[in-house]
């Protein structure tokens, strides 16, 4: 992919477990770009939200919401024409649309007062691809990578996050948007699979596309 064809900034989104981080840096690597990444190994708040998800909410969001509001501003400080292509692996919306499924009404309306104090010039992305995958699917990967914050994510919890994001995206349009089926495919570690991604998103200028190729039969990395 040449450098006129790559979207200067480039974000990898979707639920817990779908592999977006993966992703991202799979084709930050490919594109000799740079990588904008979530911390959540930073967030004191996390492991205890997971443990009792009603008394933890607000903080964990708001420990989120500020980290992810520095990310960018340091991104917007930066020369965004100069610099070389970065790729996220979070959208600003992302925080918000954590926030509503996990605090309740009142937690919200405060959430909502900072939210929009301080994300009114969050950087619009060249390009989202939304990976999509089965809750049992998001289920698996995620006990399979093994992170101690993450032992006790329940699976109806993985639901109603699936459930957001597909609302989310069904309404979204700021950005160009390739929605990928990442249930059978393997986006980083089978070559076939990475190089028919990256000729999709060759294709992309505006609008909204989906990625949803025959799974090869020989699933090995090459």
């Amino acid at each position: 992919m040449s450098s006129a064809e790559t979207p200067r900034y480039i974000v990898v989104e979707g639920p817990i477990g779908v592999g977006k981080t993966s992703l991202c840096r799979r084709l930050a690597d490919h594109l000799g770009a740079e990588t904008l990444l979530e911390q959540a190994e930073e967030n004191p708040f996390l492991e205890r939200f997971y443990q009792n998800p009603r008394h933890t909410a607000l903080p964990t969001q708001l420990f989120f919401l500020f980290q992810r509001v520095r990310q960018l501003q340091e991104l917007r400080q930066s020369d965004m024409f100069a610099a070389p292509t970065r790729v996220a692996d979070f959208l600003m919306d992302k925080d918000r649309l954590f926030a509503q499924i996990t605090l309740d009404d009142d937690e919200f309306r405060l959430y909502e007062q900072v939210f929009s104090s301080l994300t009114l010039d969050a950087p619009r992305p060249d390009l989202v691809i939304y990976l999509q995958a089965p809750v049992p699917t998001l289920a698996e990967r995620v006990h399979k990578r093994g992170r101690k914050y993450e032992r006790l994510i329940e699976t109806a919890y993985l639901q109603k996050l699936s459930d957001a994001y597909t609302r989310y995206f069904y309404y979204y349009n700021e950005s160009p948007l390739l929605i990928v089926n990442a249930a059978d495919i393997d986006l980083v570690n089978n070559q076939q699979d990475f190089e028919l991604l990256l000729e999709r998103i060759k294709q992309i200028r505006s609008g909204r596309h989906y990625f949803n190729p025959v799974p090869f039969p020989d699933r090995r990395s090459g």
